[in-house]
This record gives structure tokens, sequence and C-alpha cells, in this order.
């Protein structure tokens, strides 16, 4: 299996959200794909069966932050302060697509660790939620407001929000690790009345956390993907081909 390493910088929505379904979709049996970007503008993405009328596109507009839908699951995040990563993996590499959840989440924390040693307390996320009283929820709209089992959590609350979709014979994963706290500000942007707004905002206080807020400094993006990558490599024991390329946006 060859595994190539993409480091793809700053894009738009619509471009990292096609690059990543486009990897996905011409995947060879033979190849695997690791992909590590950022987005300009912010973005708010929403998952592959969420309506767009659930966003204030008018306001996103008006603030300059793109509005994408995503091709995998899952429900609305606001892309800003966050490293994202993506995992493209061919079926035939003899992996189930919850076997490829949990290692990439284990990958993610040994990154993480190695980043800085505080960060080793992060843990995965023991039980499932029962998703559909939770979508039917005004907390539903949002993707950070509940954790699934595996994702990647910091005393209790989630780090690193993922969503995966299997297609014809790969499978597509893709997660936003938290470094700043500007996508608590997602629920202003929700089509909602404000005193629902105000409830998701102190529901994503309570239930998120970033990088940031645990190192008390300044997220060093490179030096933060670069230990992703050693995590990935050493969790999964392979050496990445480098076809780092840079975007124009």
């Amino acid at each position: 299996m060859n595994w190539h390493l993409i480091q793809s910088g700053f894009s738009t929505g619509q471009f990292n959200m096609e690059f990543d379904y486009q990897l996905a979709l011409n995947c060879k049996e033979d190849d695997a794909y690791f992909r590590l970007y950022r987005w300009k503008p912010f973005c708010i993405s929403i998952g592959a069966n969420q309506n767009f009328s659930d966003v204030n596109l008018i306001k996103a507009e008006e603030d300059g932050i793109d509005v994408v839908k995503r091709p995998t699951g899952g429900r609305a995040i606001l892309h800003a302060e966050e490293l994202t990563y993506s995992v493209i993996i061919p079926l035939s590499y003899s992996l189930t697509p919850k076997e490829i959840y949990y290692k990439t989440s284990i990958a993610l924390i040994k990154g993480l660790s190695l980043y800085n040693p505080a960060l080793s307390k992060a843990e995965l996320e023991p039980s499932q939620p029962y998703f559909p009283s939770v979508v039917n929820s005004p907390t539903g709209l949002i993707c950070f407001a509940s954790t699934a089992k595996n994702e990647v959590k910091f005393h209790g609350r989630k780090l690193i929000g993922s969503a995966q979709r299997k297609m014809q014979n790969t499978v597509l994963q893709h997660g936003s690790i938290l470094c700043g706290d500007f996508h608590k500000k997602l629920p202003d942007y929700l089509a909602l009345n404000q005193q629902q707004k105000e409830n998701l905002k102190k529901e994503l206080s309570e239930k998120t956390i970033e990088i940031e807020s645990i190192v008390n400094k300044r997220v060093d993006y490179e030096r933060l993907s670069e230990c992703i990558i050693i995590g990935f490599e050493n969790e999964f024991k392979i050496d990445f081909i480098d076809t780092t390329i840079k975007s124009t946006i």
C-alpha cells in the first residue's frame, strides 16, 4: 500500500470538500491518503443529510464566512481556528470502517501527545449517543454538541470531531482538531431564535475544549501538523510518500 501525505494549506470550503471527495472517488486499491488542511475564509460545513436552511446564509455572507455541504454525515461545524485532517483508505486495506475510525483517533491522540505532554490525557469516547433524539433537538444542529463513540475528548469535553462515509470501495473520514475557540460562534449563524442560540453557546462552552485552552498558548500549526503526521505513521506503521500541494484561492 502506498500512503500519500498531502498538506494543502489554506483553501476555500468548496475546494476542501471537493478535494476530499475526489480523492475518495478516484482512490486506487494500492493507494491511501492522509491530508492536513485549513480554511480561508472561515467556513461552516453541514452534513450530507443536513439542509442549508439550518444556516442563516445572509449573515454568513455578510461576515465573509463560506457555507458548504460535506460529503460525509454529521452536523454543522464552523471551521476556523482548527487543523483539519482527512484519511482515504480503500477497503482492500483489510480494515473495517469502525477499525479505521478507531485507529485514526488513536493516531491523533499520539500526535497530540507529541505536540504537548498535557494533551496525553486525551481519550476516546466509550459510548455512542442515541442520535435520533439528538438530531431532533436544537443541539442536533451542531456537530460539537455531542460526542460519538471513539471521538477524541479531553477531560470529558470534545476536542476532535470526525465524520466518515463508506463509498463504493473506499472509506473517507475527515475531522476537525480544535485549536482556538472561534468555533463557539457557530450558533450566531444558525436559523434559531436568540434564546436557542444562547443555550447552544453555553452547551458548546461546556462540551468542547481546544488546544490553546489546554496548553495556555497559541498553537504552532506547523509543529502540530508534524506531530500529527508522526502519530499517524506510528499507529498505522507506515512511511508517507510526501505529495504536498499548495492550493490557490
